[in-house]
């Protein structure tokens, strides 16, 4: 079975290793940025562009659906599921790469309100699975409600770090993510346990923001612009030698077409356009 809570005995013993990386000022800093921003956008059931400005915000007059639309959803995935599971945070569609197949275990890494999940745990059917982990209490129990509201039976949503799944080893078959691993303050960490939970032959299906290159220090240390999926997005040529040295194969990242890139509708108060784009990332776990 594959359980939340249920730690390799590796695992616990990289609790030590782990608390040098929480107690760096920074790291922490911006970590608490982000859940006290995504804490507010799921108890008010809106997007980051509601409650302050921010670079992720439109800067067209389309609507959330229209854009959800535009990064590669149907207008029956928006409708399919629960109202308000749709946050409009994403910056791809994940479902697109990742090939579902009924029966499969499916995880949702940083779930948010569940929307991936939802349209996961369709694809999957009742004999498949879908776990959802998420760092922000207010997400995680806005996607349990979600849950109830559809009636969906085969989603489960866990509070905890991206970084440090509670999973056992070689569990699961679909690792999915949606503008999330850019706001880890290690990503190597994130990559290296998807490749420990998934099973052997298992891939990752994920939407992100990739940098083009290196950011300056002054838009990295910008915590508006970290927790806006831009300062912590990685450069594309340093994601593909991680993945690889970690033992992925088959690694592709597809840069979204300029018509579809949701990036290019941000308002940046910085001329920052030209160095990320939202990418789709996929890779193999070896067999």
């Amino acid at each position: 079975m594959c359980g939340y809570n249920q730690l390799n005995d590796n695992h616990k013993n990289n609790e030590t290793q782990i608390g040098i990386h929480m107690n760096d000022k920074k790291k922490t800093l911006q970590q608490q940025y982000i859940k006290e921003k995504y804490g507010l956008i799921a108890r008010n059931s809106g997007s980051c562009c509601d409650f302050s400005p921010s670079p992720c915000c439109s800067s067209s007059n389309e609507t959330p659906i229209e854009l959800s639309i535009k990064i590669g959803y149907s207008p029956q995935e928006i409708s399919d599921v629960p109202e308000g599971a749709n946050l409009n945070l994403g910056c791809g569609n994940p479902q697109m790469l990742a090939s579902l197949k009924l029966g499969e275990v499916v995880l949702d890494l940083g779930s948010g309100a569940g929307f991936d999940s939802f349209l996961a745990a369709r694809q999957v059917g009742l004999r498949g699975k879908v776990l959802g982990i998420d760092m922000t209490a207010e997400m995680v129990k806005k996607a349990r409600e979600n849950a109830v509201k559809g009636a969906y039976l085969n989603t489960f949503f866990q509070l905890g770090q991206i970084e440090r799944i509670p999973l056992r080893d070689n569990c699961i078959d679909v690792i999915i993510s949606n503008c999330v691993i850019n706001l880890s303050t290690d990503k190597t960490r994130v990559f290296r346990e998807a490749y420990r939970v998934l099973k052997p032959g298992g891939r990752l299906a994920i939407s992100d923001t990739i940098a083009l290159t290196e950011l300056p220090e002054e838009i990295k240390n910008d915590l508006d612009l970290y927790s806006a999926c831009f300062a912590g997005a990685m450069e594309y040529k340093k994601l593909e030698h991680l993945l690889e040295a970690i033992g992925f194969s088959n690694i592709r990242v597809d840069f979204a077409e300029k018509g579809f890139d949701i990036t290019r509708n941000w308002s940046l108060s910085h001329n920052l356009k030209d160095y990320i784009r939202s990418a789709a990332i996929s890779a193999n776990k070896i067999l």
